[in-house]
């Protein structure tokens, strides 16, 4: 990818020439400028957010209005990378009527160039009346957050034939309903590749094995900031924690114990405005 802006045709032009695409979540304004500044190719405003950034147990309580909220901000510092922002729970599943006001919201209100939304067959006639609307969707198939629990919590899917062939019908559907990308969460690594090789969209893996046609990391994970747990499929290339748990109890101390601030960090007065604040005082 080059510095210029990322566009839907980049992302289906690194499929056909075999280049991996890189996608990390942001969540506000600083994350934003650090993967613009990385140069990543898309930018996910997740709603993992509900978990790493509100301290909630799950996705499936955050609203429309966090989402938007977020992609504001996140949008503010991301100008390459393509920007993607997640349909929360609720916000798609009662009727494709409310599916298309509230991708459009995302769009308008955020300022997010897409949607993405989890499901797949069964949600393929929401995704094609979405994209029929005018609005890019990625899907997301595998393991879906949002309703993990009827998937029998946070595990690999896709385990024995019958899975791995619903997995594959999933991701057809959601090429013939026009999305642009996928996103495929924790499956066995062959089925990462036969799904890649399946459809001629984009298929961005979290737990994917190496073979599909790029990589996405929720990068409070990547950069050990969140360490409630740490799946299998992740790398932390930095413990960020640590060092802001260091940096906090040094500042802590040295508050107490009157080391800072230092001379070098106040503002001093010229000596004659300080005899004459003194003589005000005085009177």
């Amino acid at each position: 990818m080059s510095t210029d802006k990322v566009t839907i045709l980049d992302i289906q032009q690194a499929k056909d020439d075999n280049r991996k695409l890189t996608m990390v979540t942001a969540y506000d304004y600083p994350f934003g400028l650090l993967a613009d500044e990385a140069g990543i190719d898309i930018v996910l405003v997740g709603d993992s957010l509900g978990m790493v950034v509100m301290g909630l147990e799950g996705t499936v309580e955050v609203t429309m209005e966090h989402m938007i909220h977020h992609i504001r901000a996140v949008s503010r510092g991301c100008k390459n990378p393509f920007i993607v922002g997640d349909m929360p729970f609720m916000s798609y599943n009662t009727s494709i009527r409310d599916a298309i006001i509230n991708a459009g919201r995302l769009l308008k209100e955020g300022g997010c160039e897409s949607i993405k939304l989890e499901g797949g067959v069964d949600f393929a006639p929401t995704v094609a009346a979405i994209v029929k609307a005018g609005i890019p969707v990625q899907g997301h198939i595998g393991l879906t957050p949002q309703t993990a629990g009827a998937l029998g919590g946070f595990k690999m899917q896709g385990r024995d034939a019958a899975a791995a062939k619903q997995i594959l019908d999933d991701a057809r559907a959601l090429e013939d309903a026009g999305v642009f990308s996928m996103i495929l969460e924790a499956v066995p690594a062959p089925l990462g590749k036969l799904v890649a090789d399946a459809v001629k969209v984009p298929v961005i893996g979290i737990g994917a094995g190496p073979d599909v046609d790029g990589q996405v990391l929720v990068t409070h994970d990547l950069i050990g900031l969140f360490d409630k747990f740490v799946p299998k499929f992740v790398k932390q290339y930095a413990t960020i924690r640590k060092n802001i748990l260091d940096a906090l109890t040094e500042y802590k101390a040295e508050v107490r114990e009157m080391k800072f601030p230092a001379p070098e960090h106040s503002f001093t007065m010229p000596t004659e405005s300080l005899e004459e604040l003194e003589n005000l005082l005085e009177e």
